[in-house]
């Protein structure tokens, strides 16, 4: 999550010339009825055009209009901050809303080139803060700035949507387009977020590993480093390795190749104690490593062992969150935050100092105090789907961050609340990447042309039974692909050709 991490790749294969080709379908591109400078004289409510600029083509980004801007609520006395670039020239009369990671809303100060090379209007902000710390949610005298935190939380995303389609109906001088809204961790949670509260704001909605379940995932990134240190015992980090990788070994077999990938993920049940005993370059399993390295994946639980949320899964790596660097290690910084400013309210506060029972506490206060505010899973899209919205969303297997089974939990949700898998399958569909990480990487293969096929179902009726996934090289070489099966189906080969190569692998049930 954030700018230390990977982020969701924006890419569409649209073309840059007088017509857009998508899909076998021409699309007429379109250019401006005004002038970029005439934007600045632009009257929003509760918003100031801070600076209008014709910025000229380059060999990488195409000749645009950068426009900056800055929304208001008053009386809090909050600025968000919102980047606005319009092209000049090969419109594809459509908008891209971009999305954030981590506690970062976005970056309202960099034109996104992809999305520009696509021939999209497009648009990003701060959220209302600058930064990708947590500590915005706290006013000087420590008191909780319940503006910013709405802000971050939906209010930001919605409020740079309605100024950037203003903006764009003034430019171009027109009132018909389409717009998307594009984005993967916390981008994916601000994308489902505006299907929940703001169904008009996007015709469709691409998201990749969705920073939703905010106020049960948070704490539960904390479960493994409590864990370990209330039972004394810093796992070292190259025998969290080699427990991933034996679990990996275990279950890769069950979609009918070796590949170092488990696809057929629902399977795979692996205990760390059948591991008691074995030696690593760092030491020697024990029972009590095992034990620990079981509740991880297990996820956190009460005192009478119920279930509070998830764990990772087999395949993930659990030194991201389970950080024992140095014999004790830190937290995930996004996590211990979460605690320090949105609960405790106290930046100084030291985690080591938590026991298990101000845990429990903290969970049910994360989930209580911020349900309506960040949690982003609400099942109920009805409005979203009967103004015709569309939403494709995606979840990596092997992400070490955001804990896989929320996506699934949300989304088992979600068909309950519209009547089931047929129905809900005609406006939402969701996707699973066996063996990729947190937005990308891994060995498993991520989903590529997302945006793109959001914008075939909505422009064109074509919904996705399946994307395609891809892994490359460092070089940039692409060495797999493999298809990414619509939940629940599972990519199982079919005994014949490569197993690197998506065609020889089919989407099946177990």
């Amino acid at each position: 999550m954030g700018s230390r991490y990977r982020t969701l790749t924006q890419v569409a294969a649209l073309g840059a010339a007088a017509l857009v080709v998508l899909a076998g379908s021409s699309v007429a591109t379109a250019g401006p009825k005004a002038d970029c400078a005439s934007l600045a004289s632009t009257h929003l409510e509760h918003t100031t055009v801070v600076s209008t600029a014709a910025v000229p083509a380059t060999a990488s980004v195409p000749a645009h209009c950068a426009v900056q801007l800055i929304v208001t609520n008053p009386p809090a006395g909050d600025q968000i901050r919102v980047g606005v670039w319009l092209p000049t020239q090969n419109w594809n009369r459509r908008l891209q809303g971009l999305g954030g990671g981590g506690f970062a809303g976005g970056s309202p100060d960099t034109a996104p080139v992809a999305a520009l090379r696509d021939g999209y209007a497009a648009v990003a902000t701060d959220a209302g803060h600058t930064g990708g710390s947590g500590s915005f949610a706290l006013n000087p005298d420590g008191t909780l700035n319940w503006q910013l935190i709405a802000d971050f939380g939906y209010l930001g995303i919605h409020e740079m949507t309605v100024a950037a389609k203003a903006l764009v109906r003034m430019f171009y001088g027109t009132p018909t387009f389409r717009s998307y809204f594009n984005g993967c961790s916390t981008g994916g949670r601000q994308g489902l977020m505006e299907a929940q509260r703001y169904p008009t704001d996007y015709d469709g909605i691409a998201a990749g590993s969705p920073a939703i379940n905010w106020t049960k995932f948070h704490p539960a990134q904390l479960w493994g480093q409590l864990q370990m240190r209330l039972a004394g015992t810093a796992i070292a980090p190259c025998e969290l390795a080699a427990a991933t990788q034996a679990a990996t070994t275990a279950c890769d077999h069950r979609d009918g190749v070796k590949d170092g990938i488990v696809g057929d993920w629902k399977g795979c049940r692996f205990d760390a104690r059948t591991l008691v005993g074995t030696a690593t370059p760092c030491g020697t399993i024990t029972a009590a490593d095992a034990d620990l390295i079981n509740k991880m994946w297990a996820g956190p639980r009460d005192a009478d062992g119920g279930f509070l949320w998830y764990g990772l899964e087999r395949d993930a790596d659990l030194r991201a969150l389970n950080n024992s660097s140095g014999g004790t290690g830190a937290p995930f910084f996004v996590g211990l935050e979460w605690f320090r400013y949105f609960l405790l309210q106290n930046p100084g506060w030291d985690w080591q100092s938590m026991t298990y029972e101000q845990y429990l506490l903290l969970f049910q206060q994360s989930v209580l105090q911020y349900q309506a505010v960040i949690a982003t899973d609400d099942p109920d899209l009805s409005r979203f789907r009967e103004a015709g919205g569309k939403v494709v969303f995606w979840h990596g297997t092997a992400d070490p961050l955001i804990f896989f089974r929320g996506s699934v939990d949300y989304y088992q949700r979600l068909e309950t609340a519209m009547g089931g898998a047929r129905q809900t399958g005609r406006f939402a569909r969701f996707f699973v990447a066996p063996g990729v990480g947190h937005c990308g990487g891994g060995q498993g293969a991520a989903p590529t042309g997302l945006l793109d096929a959001v914008v075939r179902w909505v422009e064109h009726g074509r919904a996705p039974d399946k994307l395609t996934g891809q892994r490359a090289d460092a070089a940039g070489t692409v060495v797999l692909t493999r298809p990414v099966c619509r939940f629940p189906l599972v990519a199982r080969y079919s005994g014949h050709g490569s197993a690197t190569q998506a065609k020889n692998f089919t989407c099946a049930g177990n």
